[in-house]
């Protein structure tokens, strides 16, 4: 695995003081960490400040909100990329997740404080509060209109409501331990949720009726990703004809990441396993990059890309650091992925270095969501992050 830089979680207010000065660290596997800092020079009238590097590593550019640095022994270089904006008064405690509206002007977000929120995506201001659960919310996210919400909690129930008046207009019940993720299916006439209680669920929005358990792993689903299979994978046939309301399953593969270390990919229509896989540590979450490729994240922090045609060994895995890795997300020909010691990074195809969202400091970044070059993360400390990815 090729080496990591790290820099001081406030970097950018540090750096914007004169002889103000941040730690930097490189550290690769099996060798010493290299320590060093960087100083502010002053600032110049455009606002960027002077950055002189200490020995081993070099700047390469400096914007208003980021720094390119690089570790020319290593030969890695890392772009850290300043917050454009943080909300802080949306939620009292951690925000375990965060979603944005399709047309980008909509937040949606639950927390340990017992609330789920919808937002305005530009200022953070609250719109409507959506009360219903008991417990902690642990996912939300928008239908593809962006104007209703999906939300599943440790009550074991799964909620539809409206993010233009706060309404709960459908409440699925049948879990027996509490939901861990959801995804929807084509426009949202199903939903599929996964739980503690080892299942994952398909739901008939417009009857409020469970259509049948796609899989029973007997170890809790963290995580599901749902993708329009590859027509060269084999999703099975289903033991029984398809009830009339299950809407847009077919050619679909269910991807489950598990707590007893499997992952698992289930022909959604079929019910039928399609691979298993067994990682070093319990998978926390998972991705599809593209039909053929998927990406999911353990516990001990491994990234494992596998390829959905052989799933027998990896692509690839990245590992970062030995923190679980909390989200994982497609993003343009990359993906983002947060991990639980405050780091959420960038890794794209066509950039020779990784792109390092800062300024959690050790607190786990739970959950990711992109809209167009803007990207919003949700943390421990309670605040909502907004970056710009446009100068990149």
């Amino acid at each position: 695995m090729a080496a990591t830089v790290r820099i001081q979680s406030d970097w950018n207010q540090v750096l914007r003081r004169n002889e103000g000065e941040a730690w930097l660290s490189c550290r690769s596997p099996g060798k010493p960490t290299l320590y060093g800092s960087l100083t502010c020079q002053g600032v110049g009238s455009d606002g960027i400040p002077e950055i002189s590097a200490s020995e081993g590593f070099v700047v390469n550019e400096i914007t208003k909100k980021s720094i390119l640095v690089s570790c020319p022994h290593e030969n890695v270089s890392t772009k850290f990329l300043a917050p454009y904006t943080s909300f802080c008064r949306i939620h009292q405690k951690s925000i375990l997740c965060i979603d944005i509206s399709s047309g980008g002007g909509l937040g949606v977000s639950s927390s340990t404080d017992g609330t789920m929120k919808v937002w305005q995506a530009a200022n953070g201001e609250i719109r409507r509060l959506l009360e219903g659960h008991v417990y902690d919310v642990n996912c939300c996210r928008f239908f593809p209109s962006g104007l209703v919400v999906l939300s599943g909690g440790m009550d074991a129930q799964l909620k539809i409501w409206s993010a233009e008046d706060a309404s709960c207009v459908v409440t699925f019940k049948g879990h027996k331990g509490g939901i861990l993720d959801t995804a929807i299916v084509d426009r949202g006439r199903n939903v599929i949720s996964s739980s503690r209680d080892g299942t994952a669920r398909l739901w008939d929005c417009g009857k409020s009726a469970c259509l049948g358990v796609v899989a029973d792993c007997g170890s809790p689903v963290n995580g599901i990703a749902l993708c329009v299979a590859d027509n060269t994978v084999n999703l099975g046939s289903p033991e029984k004809a398809p009830s009339e309301r299950e809407i847009g399953t077919e050619g679909k593969i269910l991807l489950l990441a598990r707590e007893d270390k499997k992952l698992q990919g289930v022909g959604l229509q079929s019910r039928q396993p399609v691979f298993l896989f067994v990682g070093s540590d319990a998978f926390n979450c998972c991705t599809f990059l593209s039909s053929i490729y998927l990406l999911a994240g353990t516990q001990d922090g491994n990234l494992y890309q596998l390829d959905v045609r052989n799933t027998k060994a990896p692509v690839q895995i990245i590992h970062r650091s030995g923190a679980p890795v909390l989200c994982l997300l497609p993003y343009r020909d990359g993906f983002i992925a947060s991990q639980g010691d405050g780091t959420c990074f960038i890794i794209q195809q066509d950039l020779d270095h990784v792109i390092d969202l800062t300024e959690a400091d050790c607190d786990p970044v739970y959950k990711v969501a992109t809209w167009e070059k803007q990207v919003y993360t949700c943390c421990r400390d309670g605040m909502v992050r907004r970056y710009q990815l446009s100068d990149i």
